[in-house]
């Protein structure tokens, strides 16, 4: 079969064509028995198929990291877009990235960095937004051996990590500062960021600060030389 985007009116053309006394509606039923129907309209966003099953907690640093998108805007009145990525383990914000605009290969310049600083994760959770779902960022975590794990449509509990984390930017930095340009949204984000992982106290890690927490911790192989081999 090497028409696989024909649909059973035209099959059943073909097939009389050929001489085959079978009219539309056997036609129809066979088409559907055999499961060959293709869905016409292409979805907004791609979206895995792949059943759910329980989540594995974190258990090292390093072994699973959660990123998401924030929306503000400039004082000119310009949008402002924050890719937000904490490690959900230590807690440690490994990145507020501001900039008018990201697309998927920016996204993964942006991890690449960040696996040249301290390595790269097995999984990183997202949700199901353009640019985690194009090809350019599909392609980086297939050939760094990296597996995206997508939230489910319309449930933000699945990445409730990078939900809460948002929350304190919007409320601690966002909401307190007014934005010039660009440069000085990445300053004032950044003086946040090294307050956050050096300074803040954390709850849910015994009232310490998340670089404190991670010092804490044993030492753990690291997956840089795997992924980023050396020359």
């Amino acid at each position: 079969m090497d028409r696989i985007s024909y649909g059973y009116r035209r099959v059943h053309v073909l097939l009389r064509r050929e001489g085959w006394p079978v009219n539309h509606k056997r036609v129809y039923r066979l088409y559907r028995e055999e499961g060959l129907g293709l869905r016409r309209r292409r979805p907004r966003r791609r979206r895995s198929a792949v059943q759910r099953g329980p989540r594995r907690t974190a258990t090292r640093p390093n072994e699973c990291w959660s990123m998401d998108f924030m929306h503000d805007a400039l004082a000119d009145g310009r949008a402002l877009r924050v890719l937000t990525i904490v490690d959900t383990y230590t807690r440690e914000c490994l990145a507020v990235e501001a900039a008018s605009g990201f697309r998927g290969h920016d996204v993964a310049r942006v991890l690449t960095r960040l696996g040249w600083e301290r390595g790269l994760p097995t999984t990183i959770a997202c949700d199901n937004g353009t640019e985690f779902t194009s090809k350019a960022l599909d392609q980086w975590a297939y050939t760094q051996h990296v597996h995206l794990d997508f939230s489910r449509p319309g449930k933000p509990t699945d990445n409730a990590f990078i939900e809460s984390f948002n929350a304190s930017v919007r409320r601690e930095c966002l909401t307190q500062h007014y934005f010039i340009d660009l440069t000085d949204a990445r300053s004032k984000l950044r003086a946040w960021q090294q307050d956050y992982n050096t300074v803040r106290p954390h709850s849910t890690l015994g009232n310490q600060t998340p670089a404190q927490f991670r010092a804490g911790q044993e030492d753990q192989p690291d997956r840089s030389e795997a992924v980023f081999p050396r020359v």
